[in-house]
């Protein structure tokens, strides 16, 4: 694989710079519910900070929410939808109105009907000869995922577990899933520290070909390795399963120290790791929500991907960051299902996560080499990537394959906003000839500033070798002092993409600004649209006035360029929401950038 503070889970301070981060707070409770369908569950807000405590509520993204997904009122009554989703999850989340880049947000696990069965205890103290009651609580997790059955819920107590668990009984859809959670009010810790790596690649929480199994609310810990044949793995899902949900849990310090050069890229280590080993039978509708991952050191890993055969998934609402290689991978082609049929993460969404501090600089299995992403799509098919708030990692969102003969394709990326980055801000294509490419990929309604802050020449949007059939549409590029605002450095292909309805702008001089497509550089917007006949629709070089460049807030002001000035392209091409949960088409009407207001 190439595989280039702790932040607060209840609460997303989205744009803000670090001096104002204290000003405005959002908290929302519960956190997690599960509903059956129809039902209905309050969510209630608190916000300091500020004498306006209004917020705007949104499920899964969208203002108001949906009748797929569910819908929720101006006070945060929501309401689940009467069809089950794939996966069966929504996320509902509140937006301060004093200042919308400040947000929480709570999961709900939907249910056919309500679970039937029974409620255990785990506690330090606890005896694994116990009744497992409250008053009699057994000693391990383990013991308790050897014991529920479909439909219970066991409560695990606050202390630290020094085990692996591994799950290998299921729930059901007629009587629940099988929810193994912190104890309300409380967090249990399972910290791998001294624990060997069962069959060399485990996790601390393990769920082993099993369905309809949630783990929610733990801290996973200090999982280690220093040799070049174990994996560490904070929460790992193999084998194949139905309905699996990992939610609101801290995963950290899970790492690897064994030696390693950028020659051999031998070290490995997840956060959460999910493998779709089997076939036909899939890895079908896992939800990872609301977690936070950070401080890993991975090797030539990454912090949470999928590979191999999983379908109709969601990696929604997490928080990443302060790892040492890529955030977010989905992944195929790597025989990790040994049906090529299969071997290809697709069907899937990744929405609403916030990814930051994320570079493989220093990492001994990349050195001296800023490849680590925020998102990575590698070989995945039929993806989702929106309303993504992505900053500070050397390449925001890539998508490629690196196998030869082998493409991601069909992927829309949208409504993105991506910021000071090592390297560039969006990448296509194969990272070298001997690999695979892109095709079909649509990226459209994305804001990108200053990215390339390392000067490495991959500019704002960059396109690598074998793009074939993608689209680059409705994008504000807002290039730093680098002034490379689009680097097509490959004539491997004849028509690796096409560019329309972009805004462009630079912090150097505009006369200056550099266009590099099908290996020919252009100086000058002019030069470029000209030459190439590319972006021929596109607006004027000009400013998108940006609410705040120094408060880091990435929407637009009243008068920008921007507003109205993008293609209508349909809502399953530009998505239904922008960022902040906005319609999308308005009036008619599409804005340029990750922004609709």
């Amino acid at each position: 694989m190439k595989h280039g503070l702790r932040a607060a889970l209840l609460t997303v301070l989205l744009l803000l710079p670090a001096a104002a981060r204290a000003a405005v707070s959002v908290t929302i409770s519960p956190r997690y519910a599960q509903l059956v369908l129809g039902a209905t569950q309050q969510f209630d807000v608190t916000v300091t900070g500020t004498s306006n405590h209004d917020v705007v509520w949104l499920v899964n993204g969208t203002k108001g929410g949906s009748f797929a997904a569910g819908k929720v009122t101006t006070d945060g009554l929501y309401t689940a939808p009467p069809k089950l989703p794939k996966p069966a999850i929504a996320t509902v989340t509140a937006i301060s109105k004093a200042d919308p880049s400040v947000r929480a947000t709570a999961t709900v696990t939907l249910l056919k009907q309500a679970s039937t069965g029974q409620t255990y205890y785990v506690a330090t103290a606890g005896n694994d000869n116990a009744a497992g009651t409250i008053n009699a609580p057994w000693k391990t997790i383990q013991h308790a995922a050897d014991a529920a059955a479909a439909g219970d819920t066991v409560q695990v107590r606050q202390g630290i577990y020094n085990e692996h668990v591994t799950f290998h009984i299921s729930g059901s859809t007629a009587k629940g899933p099988i929810t193994f959670q912190s104890y309300p009010g409380e967090t249990a810790t399972l910290d791998g520290t001294g624990l060997t790596i069962p069959q060399h690649q485990w996790g601390l929480l393990t769920f082993n070909s099993v369905s309809y199994v949630i783990a929610q609310g733990f801290e996973v810990r200090n999982f280690t390795t220093a040799s070049t044949k174990d994996a560490p793995i904070g929460i790992f899902v193999t084998g194949s399963g139905l309905g699996v949900q990992i939610v609101n849990n801290y995963v950290h310090d899970i790492t690897t120290t064994a030696a390693a050069t950028p020659s051999n890229c031998a070290s490995n280590a997840f956060g959460i790791e999910v493998y779709g080993t089997k076939s036909p039978a899939a890895t079908d509708g896992i939800a990872i929500s609301g977690n936070e991952i950070a401080h890993l050191k991975t090797g030539c890993s990454e912090t949470l991907s999928l590979d191999g055969n999983v379908t109709n998934w969601a990696i929604v609402e997490n928080i990443i960051h302060d790892n040492d290689n890529i955030a977010i991978g989905a992944i195929g082609f790597e025989k990790v299902c040994l049906d090529p049929a299969y071997d290809q993460a697709r069907a899937g969404v990744i929405r609403g996560n916030t990814v930051y501090n994320i570079t493989s600089y220093g990492n001994p299995d990349y050195g001296k080499q800023y490849a680590a992403d925020g998102i990575y799509v590698d070989g995945g098919t039929n993806i989702i990537i929106e309303q993504n708030l992505i900053h500070n990692v050397d390449l925001g969102i890539e998508v490629a394959s690196e196998h030869k003969g082998h493409t991601s394709s069909f992927i829309t990326a949208r409504n993105n906003v991506i910021y000071n980055g090592n390297s560039a801000g969006i990448s296509i294509g194969g990272y070298d000839n001997k690999r695979g490419g892109t095709d079909h990929v649509v990226m459209v309604g994305n804001t990108l500033y200053n990215n390339d802050t390392k000067k490495t020449g991959s500019g704002e949007f960059q396109i690598q070798f074998n793009a074939t059939n993608n689209t680059f549409q409705n994008n504000i590029v807002y290039a730093g002092a680098q002034n490379l605002l689009v680097h097509d450095f490959t004539t491997s292909t004849p028509d690796p993409a096409t560019l329309d309805n972009n805004l462009y702008f630079s912090s150097g001089p505009a006369a200056k600004a550099k266009f590099v497509f099908h290996h020919a550089t252009y100086t000058g917007y002019a030069a470029y649209r000209s030459a190439t006949g590319q972006d021929s629709h596109s607006p004027a070089f000009t400013d998108p006035q940006f609410v705040s460049i120094a408060g880091l807030n990435f929407d637009i002001a009243a008068g920008s360029p921007a507003r109205g000035a993008g293609a209508v392209l349909g809502a399953n091409v530009v998505g239904a929401s922008d960022i902040a949960g906005n319609k999308r088409v308005a009036g008619g009407k599409v804005t340029i950038g990750a922004y609709q207001q």
